[in-house]
């Protein structure tokens, strides 16, 4: 194995790691909140299952007190993507939603207004969502209207969830004829009622797609969570069981290298990390051979472009004002961009290493090629939303 590819193998692979803590934790901070209000019953536990795909039992079992009103569920529970926090002090007299508030400022985040569609009766959703409003903290608001088909006249059921719908937007502040507006082609409407109902033990999705487009929009990450795509071979369906896993470690990187000077050091590292993680997951071990094969498969030019894209990054983080705006977000969703397609990449070398069989060259090329692109707006988006809502909160403050 010639020199250049040894600094290659030691630069992910330092002697001493670097402090990744701190990496991690400023992925924690940017990990997007769904914060559902709603009252007892109204179907919060049942959205959270029908968005994972988890069990009744994960779920349950799943929520961790946070606050003294409100407990938080992270998924996938030991490398979360998104947390739900679920109120429980609703039917409580004088809730005050301050700790909640303070929760979940500063996060890419979404407040879920659930209703159940029969009820009339929500003055204690309504009295929060005052105090929420006031607060100027929480930007994205959605409102699920759950059991819709408890009301079977369908005239009824559209009263019931305009009434309900028309309460929650006159609080927020949103004309009717706005959150009554039609999509246009690039962007849904983000304030239009939302009727569901879910069924999961049925396998009844009633109004899911809708949800879950909804949410993508609000919330780019969710789009990935939610993309599953039909597998041709047992290779993908294997990579979907280990999706996640380098998601998590993707947004790791992208969140450490928003940071200056820091990303020079803990991406590599973070990719690292999740290299060996995967091989673990398929029974394999790297050496510098298998890392020398790997990343020569990839191509000639990538380790040129990936380690002068990732010094040049860390120095436009130093340009005064651009740096710390443009040149922060680029370098974020480069790293997260780039750290999925090695990820996705690596579980296709693996996976084939492990049953003995070889993977030729143009197809690794390709898959990391398509990898990239797949998440690249993604990223993009979810770093520039971050970086608002870090404004915000910094602006709310002063």
């Amino acid at each position: 194995m010639n020199r250049f590819f040894k600094k290659v193998y030691d630069y992910i692979n330092p002697t001493v790691n670097p402090e990744l803590e701190p990496a991690f934790d400023e992925w924690q901070k940017h990990i997007p909140t769904l914060w559902l209000l709603g009252k007892t019953g109204a179907g919060k536990s049942t959205v959270i299952q029908a968005i994972t795909g988890s069990s009744a039992v994960e779920i349950g079992n799943g929520f961790q007190p946070c606050t003294r009103t409100a407990e938080i569920y992270q998924h996938p529970t030991d490398s979360p993507l998104v947390r739900f926090l679920d109120t429980r002090g609703l039917a409580e007299a004088n809730y005050d939603p301050a700790e909640d508030i303070t929760m979940c400022s500063g996060k890419s985040h979404a407040l879920i207004v659930i209703m159940k569609a029969e009820e009339p009766e929500q003055s204690s959703v309504l009295d929060a969502l005052k105090t929420i409003k006031r607060s100027g903290k929480i930007k994205h608001l959605l409102v699920v209207h759950t059991a819709i088909n408890s009301l079977t006249d369908s005239q009824e059921r559209e009263r019931a969830i305009f009434y309900n719908h028309q309460r929650v937007m006159e609080v927020w502040g949103i004309k009717e004829s706005v959150w009554q507006a039609n999509n246009t082609d690039e962007q849904l409407n983000t304030y239009q009622p939302i009727g569901v109902d879910l069924i999961p033990d049925d396998q009844q999705y009633i109004g899911l797609d809708t949800l879950n487009a909804v949410l993508s929009e609000t919330l780019p990450m969710l789009s990935l969570l939610s993309n599953k795509q039909a597998h041709s071979n047992r290779e993908e369906q294997n990579f979907e069981r280990l999706r996640k896993e380098v998601l998590w470690y993707a947004g790791a990187a992208g969140a450490s290298d928003a940071i200056p000077a820091i990303g020079l050091f803990t991406v590599p590292a973070i990719q690292g990390k999740m290299l060996h993680s995967l091989a673990n997951q398929y029974g394999v071990t790297w050496n510098k051979k298998d890392y020398a094969e790997f990343i020569s498969m990839l191509g000639s030019g990538f380790l040129l472009q990936y380690i002068s894209k990732l010094s040049v990054n860390q120095l436009v983080k130093f340009i005064p004002a651009y740096g710390q705006t443009v040149g922060s977000a680029t370098a974020a969703a480069m790293s997260f961009s780039s750290s999925y397609a090695i990820g996705r990449a690596a579980a296709m070398y693996l996976y084939h290493r492990s049953k003995g069989e070889t993977v030729s060259k143009e197809l690794l090329k390709t898959t990391y090629q398509q990898a990239f692109k797949s998440v690249k707006k993604v990223a993009e988006q979810q770093v520039n939303q971050n970086n608002l809502n870090s404004k915000d909160s910094h602006e709310t403050r002063k």
